[in-house]
């Protein structure tokens, strides 16, 4: 089994991670690592000396990947490239911004919740609720 390389199909998908050692870590333990041929993972380990051009890359580079359906990103680290996501709008992949071992959740900085609660007031002002 660890010799067969795997062949992506329409129904297979992968998710990316963008994170912290421990985080990814974790992730990587549950199953959620790959490597491709070209031997390019689906994983950005984030540390102090990881530059955010690297950071930019690794987000451009998932989100125009076809085989990738989320990408998983520490909040903190979106924080650095916060003009990328929030700037991102397409479906798939979706983003998700998710807690670290260091840093706390801030649903103020989430791009998702931000999205959701101004279409929801944009929704109610339309239909003349509040």
């Amino acid at each position: 089994m660890a010799g067969r390389a795997h062949i992506p199909t329409k129904s297979s998908a992968l998710i990316a991670m963008i994170a912290d050692e421990d985080t990814v870590t974790g992730f990587l333990l549950a199953g959620v690592g790959n490597v491709d041929l070209r031997r390019k993972t689906n994983y950005l380990i984030v540390d102090s000396k990881t530059t955010v051009k690297a950071i930019e890359d690794a987000f451009k580079e998932f989100t125009t990947k076809e085989e990738i359906a989320i990408v998983l990103i520490s909040q903190y680290v979106a924080n650095m490239i916060r003009f990328l996501v929030d700037s991102y709008n397409k479906p798939v992949p979706a983003i998700l911004e998710i807690p670290s071992k260091d840093h706390p959740y801030d649903p103020a900085h989430d791009s998702v919740l931000s999205r959701v609660k101004y279409l929801f007031s944009t929704e109610s002002v339309a239909s003349g609720r509040r």
